[in-house]
């Protein structure tokens, strides 16, 4: 019995102490900025409660306002926004930049990952040991990813064949290759400004994930899906480092605790999975999905195998093993299941 209330007296003191360093913490403001729609899945799964769990950990000492929809800047330059402390946390789609973060673009690669959360785990414990050499401005927090397909206007994309004198928006700059190698045309625009480039013409297909296509209303332009796993677009929540070593030991701790491989795993399954249930969403409304046979998804292997060596040429350049970091990945990805 004494010894319970020794503990009990020693949890309460513990507590005490760390109240009183929170009360201690000088108040700071976190400006987390994003390009997504405020309503968008991401927001709602994603920022809003890492925004409010970071509030409450800190003691109310971390204060934390979003701006989302490009508020702050367009979603090519987030990656800079968080290095030139414009927001204290961005939302970066490192692929809007292509070639500028080779390393990291390996979780774009076609037909590797399949489910997003684990997928989302596994890329994030990956790239930790490539973030400092790779985006040295800034301190990455968290890396994840969703999955996407082919979504067309006037056909289903089912045989790469079909690719070649296509106008087609890719994710990212990996998709964008692969768009090339199999004779189509990319037509780089962040995702805010896709819905404008199908409906005027400027690309007749793009390559999103699917609960984003009804977000972003790209439903009203396209009506024909691929059922594949193409593809993984990777983003990173990078954070400003002057701000971060500003703060005290304590909230310090806080963003530690929440810049994690847990929070990686978890933003990844709450989005990504909310993401290809938007799936049934079209088919309710009666938009064509094609399935796709194991026969069909090796013949798009092999047409994009081609890209995987781009990547490891290009990976090689920065001095790191590249083969070896792709096989790391692949273990990884093994290893949470979220391999494709």
């Amino acid at each position: 019995m004494n010894s319970v209330r020794l503990l009990a007296a020693a949890a309460a003191a513990a507590l005490g102490l760390a109240g009183a360093a929170q009360a201690q913490d000088k108040p700071t403001e976190l400006k987390l900025a994003h390009w997504v729609p405020a309503n968008h899945l991401l927001a709602q799964t994603g920022f809003i409660p890492w925004g409010k769990s970071i509030e409450q950990a800190s003691g109310g000492s971390i204060k934390v306002a979003i701006f989302p929809a490009q508020q702050l800047g367009k979603a090519p330059d987030h990656y800079d926004m968080a290095r030139d402390g414009i927001a204290q946390v961005t939302f970066v789609n490192p692929g809007y930049q292509a070639g500028r973060f080779p390393i990291i673009a390996a979780g774009e690669l076609p037909f590797l990952v399949d489910k997003p959360g684990p997928a989302s785990k596994a890329l994030d414990a990956w790239y930790r040991q490539y973030a400092e050499r790779e985006m040295k401005d800034v301190k990455v927090c968290l890396t994840h990813l969703h999955v996407g397909t082919f979504h067309a206007k006037d056909k289903a994309i089912t045989d790469p064949a079909q690719i070649k004198g296509m106008k087609i928006r890719p994710a990212n700059g990996t998709v964008g290759q692969m768009v090339n190698v199999l004779g189509g045309t990319s037509v780089q625009v962040s995702a805010p400004e896709a819905r404008d480039a199908l409906s005027k013409g400027v690309a007749d297909a793009i390559t999103f994930p699917w609960n984003s296509i009804s977000s972003f209303g790209i439903d009203k332009v396209t009506k024909f899906h691929t059922d594949m796993r193409l593809y993984a677009a990777v983003f990173v929540w990078a954070m400003n480092k002057d701000w971060y070593n500003g703060l005290s030991a304590n909230q310090k701790k806080v963003m530690d605790d929440h810049c994690n491989n847990e929070w990686a795993a978890k933003v990844g399954a709450a989005w990504g999975d909310a993401e290809d249930a938007g799936r049934e969403k079209l088919v309710a409304a009666g938009h064509t999905i094609v399935p796709m046979t194991s026969a069909q998804i090796e013949t798009w292997r092999q047409a994009v195998a081609p890209v995987y060596d781009r990547w490891v040429d290009t990976a090689a350049k920065t001095g790191v093993d590249a083969r070896k970091a792709l096989a790391d990945l692949r273990a990884e990805l093994q290893k949470t299941g979220g391999a494709y």
